[in-house]
């Protein structure tokens, strides 16, 4: 039986969905409003995403939290969809007692881009296009899992295929780049890791 984080995983995905096919309905492709609606090519494409250093659902190893290094982890992910132009990957603790909190948001990495290695530089910019924003900690880039004493949270990694790169400034929070990637959204996914701190 799913735990209540798989159905908030799942319940996402299908808002995100379900907002994508409306704004593809409704606006058409933006450059030939006389175009027929094709439901068959807005579908969103599933993504695969994973990392090196633990499997899904498995505890993040200490040196990519704050009990450790603090460093990102390795992460790779599957073919993108056709017409893809930037990738976007978010990480979210969705157990914080305050809500969602934003860990991590590395955005406009290139389209033929395949995985990120670790330890990702604590900078606005990275190589390429890649951008990163400031996180709810109010660092730049990423700052691992840091749950209050004696409590396991889980750390969601989504990843999102996207139409266009997002025009952003430099100084962007968390909430600026989850509202820049409505609208855009071709394909997307998502794995999980756990942390308790002891």
């Amino acid at each position: 039986m799913p735990n209540s984080h798989s159905q908030i995983r799942i319940f996402s995905f299908t808002a995100i969905v379900l907002a994508t096919a409306i704004f593809l309905t409704a606006c058409g492709s933006g450059n030939d409003s006389d175009t027929e609606f094709d439901p068959e090519s807005s579908l969103i494409a599933t993504l695969d995403i994973s990392s090196a250093a633990f499997e899904d659902g498995d505890s993040i190893p200490v040196e990519y939290t704050c009990d450790g290094n603090n460093t990102s982890p390795p992460l790779r992910w599957s073919d993108v969809p056709s017409g893809t132009r930037s990738i976007a990957i978010l990480v979210d603790d969705p157990d914080a007692p305050t809500g969602i909190f934003r860990h991590w948001s590395v955005y406009n990495i290139p389209s033929g881009t395949r995985s990120l290695p670790t330890g990702q530089a604590s900078t606005i910019k990275l190589k390429d296009s890649t951008r990163q924003a400031i996180n709810t900690f109010d660092n730049i880039g990423y700052s691992g899992p840091c749950p209050p004493e004696g409590q396991e949270h889980e750390y969601v990694f989504f990843i999102y295929a996207l139409s266009e790169p997002l025009d952003l400034d430099d100084d962007v929070t968390a909430l600026d780049v989850s509202a820049a990637l409505r609208g855009k959204v071709l394909g997307t996914g998502s794995f999980s890791g756990m942390y308790v701190r002891r």
